[in-house]
């Protein structure tokens, strides 16, 4: 590492601060990363957006950790705001984000399925977008009945203490949480360069499951917990493999979507559930975008008809609509079938880990194991220490009067317990508890009491001594626990479960009718798709003045269409997106109409057909990239790809090759070069910058690329390479023409 180098030191020009030098470091950026940056990310990582083993991140537990300490575990409730105030004695944040931290974990709010905070007051719903919480001031909460299992023998040694922010106080490293909180409270995360997304599932599905495994390792976890649990409801669109993987592998994404209940008489739609990763206003805002798109026709009006009765949203339908062919559709194009994302990414001894259920289980196990443990250890030191000091007064009991006399007869106060520990072979422990021993105690009858625990002691430290050295007692002290939980927390699923087989897909394109059409695109960006009669019917195309044509070709409404920019990015779009034109239009804008970025330019526009063909994309500093069209297919909706192809060098022309063909590059010095297709090997990475094509002479380069039938060269022989790169030739005055020009012009 480089040392750090101090310039010379500048004196300020300004009279009032002379004297004072300005000390300007240099500091290589590998030093600034490691000595600035490291330690943000770290605590970033460790100590704020990952979750741990106990299910909690270190905001949820500092303020969990101070109500209980305020005492409202079995208390009543008390202001949002005093519990606010307590908790930044611990967590050195702002109130507001503390108090969005137990709004979050609250009863009101629903955005967990075992929530640990009582709430009393509107804390807002997770369903929705504009129903947001009241002030502190307003609102009142306690802690839930469940977090008598979180807390469960905190003051028994089960668990680590540190010092808090200050070091005033003590706080909680880990919660000794007595069921796997980590699978059951739903968690999410960003922190530096890796992220966290933790689905919940039920809490008896899961305390069943847990009991199961530690039973047998080799349990069949999807038999007990068959799918996650959304405290939203919803269905899940369930797919065995799928859920498989992300149980095996902690990472996947589980189909969710919304219940609903057709109204006859109404004839209203009415959804009750959504899913969990989307809100009432985001459906209603995208339901509208499509009506006023004209893309779904058979909704009259939406409302969000929610109240203190929960989620309802209202569809007038029109006349004659079928509510399942809607809903389909709806499901389709809205968030009322979503995907929820899982990233089980959990902190395990301070270390970020991707982990699967099982995996879950085994940490949290081995975890739950070690807390039993330290409590029995803990009541274990308990009983010897009660023992030992019955013990002691077991000898006293010999001899009563004995040890009156000692305490009479000694002068000084300090003297006391040495002769008492002389006088009956005890050590300090016992004469000092002998010595505190209240006047009124001294009689046969109290310390024959007392020593009559002295043999059940002794079993129960034989007890606790079998199970420290037993693994399977503790094992069977988590699963009776366990049970406990499950008798006395019974909590129903709320999330539906319906089979992917037994769903209907909408497909959207079987709804569109299909029908041949030509499509235009003008070197600015404007966009025309015309049916045959309409061509046939039509005269001259209009365009802007300045502008003209780039691009057609026939095409078909049901066809994809695939939009390259400048900007190494491609839009996806279908063809029946976009209205019937004429050609007296301008027809529509693509950066607008695709939503592209600023300043964003439309390069080529491409119908990949089934996308088994194959793409030349050809650059600016005389490279071609042969690239499969499957490529750019994707599974998903998605309509934006960035990185679609190399930033090496400008993009000067993309050619669909649906069979082998000559290609015509034409360069800056009036060059030309032909060359079969057949020369170049497909390349496997869309972002692949090619093979030198065309040798350019310096400050020279390639302007343009076309296959040759479509220029106006007529003496191919002379143009022709069959090996590449090559330099090509001077255009002649007969193969000159407009058409030899790019079909992406500048």
């Amino acid at each position: 590492m480089a040392k750090k180098k101090v310039q010379e030191k500048k004196k300020y020009d300004n009279p009032d601060v002379v004297g004072l030098r300005a000390e300007v470091l240099e500091q290589p950026i590998t030093e600034t990363l490691e000595t600035n940056y490291m330690p943000y990310a770290m605590s970033v990582i460790v100590s704020r957006a990952i979750p741990e083993i106990d299910g909690f991140k270190p905001s949820h537990r500092k303020l969990l950790y101070t109500m209980f300490k305020m005492g409202l575990l079995s208390g009543s409730r008390t202001k949002s705001a005093n519990i606010v105030g307590q908790t930044m004695k611990l967590n050195p944040h702002g109130d507001a984000a503390i108090y969005e931290t137990m709004v979050r974990l609250s009863v009101g709010y629903q955005a967990l399925l075992t929530p640990f905070v009582d709430s009393k007051g509107n804390f807002g719903k997770v369903y929705s977008r504009d129903m947001s919480c009241a002030a502190s001031r307003y609102t009142e909460a306690k802690l839930s009945a469940i977090c008598g299992e979180v807390f469960r023998d905190i003051d028994k040694d089960t668990v680590d203490f540190a010092d808090n922010y200050d070091g005033s106080m003590k706080e909680p490293t880990l919660l000794p949480t007595a069921f796997p909180n980590v699978l059951v409270s739903a968690n999410s995360g960003i922190a530096v360069g890796m992220a966290s997304q933790i689905c919940g599932f039920n809490l008896n599905e899961v305390c069943e499951t847990t009991i199961n495994y530690l039973r047998d390792p080799d349990h069949d976890i999807l038999s007990t917990m068959p799918a996650p649990d959304f405290p939203t409801g919803g269905e899940i669109i369930y797919d065995r493999t799928e859920m498989e993987n992300i149980y095996r592998s902690g990472r996947g994404s589980v189909k969710v979507r919304a219940r609903w209940r057709f109204l006859k008489k109404e004839n209203i739609i009415e959804v009750y559930e959504i899913p969990y990763t989307t809100t009432s206003e985001a459906v209603i805002d995208k339901v509208a975008e499509l009506i006023k798109t004209g893309k779904i026709r058979e909704i009259n009006d939406m409302r969000d008809e929610t109240d203190l009765g929960g989620l309802r949203l209202a569809i007038d339908l029109k006349r004659g609509v079928d509510p399942d062919k809607l809903m389909q559709k709806l499901f389709k194009m809205t968030t009322l079938q979503d995907a929820f994302p899982c990233n089980f990414n959990i902190l395990v001894a301070g270390n970020p880990k991707v982990m699967g259920v099982r995996e879950i289980l085994d940490e949290w196990t081995a975890w739950r194991m070690e807390c039993v443990r330290r409590r029995v250890y803990f009541e274990l030191a308990k009983k010897k220490d009660k023992l030992h000091l019955l013990k002691g007064l077991e000898k006293i009991l010999l001899d009563i009067d004995k040890a009156i006399a000692i305490i009479r007869n000694t002068e000084l106060e300090s003297e006391v317990v040495p002769n008492l520990m002389m006088g009956f072979g005890i050590d300090q422990v016992q004469a000092e508890y002998v010595a505190e021993i209240k006047l009124r105690n001294i009689n046969r009858e109290y310390i024959l009491k007392c020593t009559a625990e002295t043999d059940e002691l002794e079993k129960d430290i034989e007890e606790l001594e079998a199970t420290l050295n037993n693994r399977r007692r503790i094992r069977s002290i988590i699963i009776d626990e366990l049970k406990q939980i499950n008798k006395k927390y019974v909590i129903p699923r709320k999330t539906g479960i319906v089979y992917a087989d037994e769903v209907e897909e909408f497909d959207l394109t079987e709804q569109v009718e299909d029908y041949p059409v030509t499509l235009f695109l003008s070197r600015e960006g404007y966009f025309k798709k015309i049916t045959a009669q309409s061509l046939r019917m039509s005269g001259e195309q209009k365009y802007k003045e300045g502008d003209g044509l780039r691009d057609s070709f026939e095409s078909s409404n049901r066809r994809d269409l695939l939009i390259f920019t400048d900007r190494q990015q491609l839009y996806k779009a279908h063809v029946y997106d976009f209205e019937d034109s004429k050609a007296s239009v301008l027809g529509v804008y693509l950066p607008t109409e695709l939503r592209m970025d600023e300043g964003e330019r439309v390069l080529a526009m491409v119908d990949p057909g089934d996308y088994s063909k194959n793409l030349l994309l050809v650059f600016e500093n005389g490279k071609a990239a042969r690239i499969e069209l499957s490529a750019y297919e994707t599974k998903t909706n998605r309509k934006k790809l960035i990185n679609a192809y190399s930033d090496k060098s400008p993009l000067k022309a993309v050619i669909v090759l649906h069979d082998e063909m000559e290609i015509a590059c034409f360069a800056s010095d009036d060059r030309a070069l032909v060359f079969n297709s057949a020369l170049l090997q497909t390349k496997t990475s869309r972002t692949a910058q090619g093979v030198n094509v065309m040798a350019l002479k310096a400050k020279r380069s390639l302007t343009g690329a076309a296959p040759v039938k479509e220029t106006r060269i007529r003496n191919v022989s002379r143009y022709r390479a069959h090996s590449l790169p090559a330099a090509g030739a001077l255009l002649k005055p007969e193969d000159r023409g407009e058409e030899q020009l790019s079909l992406i012009e500048e």
